[in-house]
């Protein structure tokens, strides 16, 4: 018995076992300089969660993968609109 309780413990999943990888990409078009990207990698990749962070100036995006427990698209936009670059997911956002 006190074997197959602690078997049963050992399989019950846990709220970070639940978190899943996500990738949004962020429209960011006030990005118009070389120090733009700069400035928005180094605010998104501050929110917790964040794994990954692809800033493409030309195209004026961010292509952000985070830990959809730890944060949200929303604490991402707000990350970059606090850094001075206004964010919104853009249509092409997985």
């Amino acid at each position: 018995m006190h074997k197959m309780l602690i078997s049963a413990v050992a399989i019950v999943p846990t709220a970070p076992a639940w978190a899943a990888s996500q990738t949004v990409t962020l429209s960011v078009p006030t990005m118009n300089c070389p120090v733009c990207p700069i400035t928005v990698k180094k605010a998104l990749t501050k929110v917790p969660g964040v794994s990954q962070v692809d800033v493409r100036l030309e195209k004026r995006l961010a292509i952000v993968t985070y830990d959809d427990a730890r944060t949200s698209v929303e604490a991402l936009t707000h990350a970059t609109k606090n850094a001075g670059y206004p964010s919104a997911p853009s249509e092409n956002s997985k």
